[in-house]
């Protein structure tokens, strides 16, 4: 059930400050003395030029935690935003990255990347791969990603017409086989090499940490140029709503449309696995409760659902260093934690719909 045109005025604000405390918070927070409120400030300040810099212990713990924060907000910012325009591309509220497979394509492009990085293939393209990094491995997820989604919206496509359930069968079909390739990259790098198999593995949990400079700019490059496509979808997919056939006549270009959100879809899905790993459900959860508390426009939804999901993984990243400390469960596990029982709560609301399949 959604409310239309219920969006509280004050929903954008509340979530643009509470993304602004959980940014402080994370600053300050973490295992090492070297930094307070009073230190952050003075290196933020330093960073914008207004302030004499820290001493180089504290300049580099806030370097560190900065890099992180920044992860985290586009990381969920990207998922969330991936997840509205699939949902509303795809009319149903159980889309998104991680159950139509978008994600773990994402994964197999990225942990083949790595495994090129890490010496397994040939030397010139192991020589050009390991100079760039990380945007290769942007590449190879992105490619991936987008590939999961072409084939899964050619096979929930009948006649013409886009079929749910099969579609919903397709992406559930992509992630076991996927699964399946994923796990075989992961057995041969252990035959082999140890440290790669160990970085193909945290892939799969997630990873906030140990970003360098030009990772975090190229998920922040994959959050900026999807969210551009903001003006150009977001009154056709209130349209498609109706159905295609409704959206059409009404002047909608269905397959420009279709074109736009699965490249901004995958670029977003791909741009934070490609940098964080693969973190599931958070693209389901933020666009549907969204909708219930603000309405099913998305030419708010889709700015909303970037500042939530911001806020969301930020937040749980937080959550999980204030309890356990040192040991990292990685954003992957927490947001099946969470992500998994909402699924099953969606499926149960869902019955009578089902039935109807």
């Amino acid at each position: 059930m959604t409310l239309p045109g219920r969006t509280p005025r004050a929903l954008a604000p509340l979530l643009a400050l509470a993304l602004l405390a959980l940014a402080a918070t994370s600053l300050v927070q973490g295992s090492s003395d070297l930094l307070g409120p009073e230190e952050v400030r003075r290196g933020l300040l330093a960073a914008l030029g207004l302030g004499e810099p820290l001493p180089a212990g504290p300049d580099f713990v806030l370097d560190l935690r900065l890099r992180r924060t920044l992860v985290a907000i586009a990381v969920g910012a990207s998922l969330a935003f991936s997840g509205a325009l699939l949902q509303g591309l795809f009319r149903n509220a159980l889309a998104s990255p991680s159950v139509l497979g978008i994600s773990t394509g994402a994964t197999v492009g990225a942990s083949l990347a790595i495994l090129v990085v890490g010496g397994h293939g040939a030397e010139v393209l192991v020589e050009q791969a390991v100079e760039a990094a990380p945007l290769f491995v942007s590449v190879c997820a992105f490619l991936g990603a987008l590939g999961t989604t072409l084939v899964v919206t050619l096979l929930g496509t009948r006649g013409g017409r886009l079929s749910v359930p099969t579609l919903l069968l397709a992406g559930i079909a992509m992630n076991t086989c996927l699964g399946g390739l994923l796990a075989a990259l992961q057995a041969f790098a252990l035959q082999d090499n140890l440290q790669v198999a160990r970085a193909l593995v945290s892939w799969t949990f997630g990873s906030l940490t140990d970003h360098a400079p030009l990772r975090v700019q190229v998920v922040w490059a994959g959050l900026l140029a999807p969210a551009l496509v903001t003006p150009f979808v977001a009154r056709e997919l209130d349209l498609l709503a109706g159905g295609e056939e409704d959206a059409a006549a009404l002047g909608v270009d269905t397959a420009r449309t279709r074109l736009l959100v699965i490249g901004a879809a995958s670029l977003a899905t791909a741009s934070a696995v490609a940098v964080a790993g693969q973190i599931a459900f958070l693209g389901l959860v933020v666009p549907h409760l969204l909708r219930l508390v603000g309405g099913a426009s998305h030419r708010r939804l889709l700015p909303l659902s970037m500042l939530a999901g911001a806020c969301l993984l930020l937040g749980a990243d937080l959550a999980q260093r204030a309890l356990i400390g040192r040991a990292d469960l990685g954003p992957g596990v927490l947001m099946s934690l969470v992500g998994g029982p909402f699924f099953l709560f969606l499926l149960l609301r869902s019955r009578r719909e089902l039935q109807t399949w």
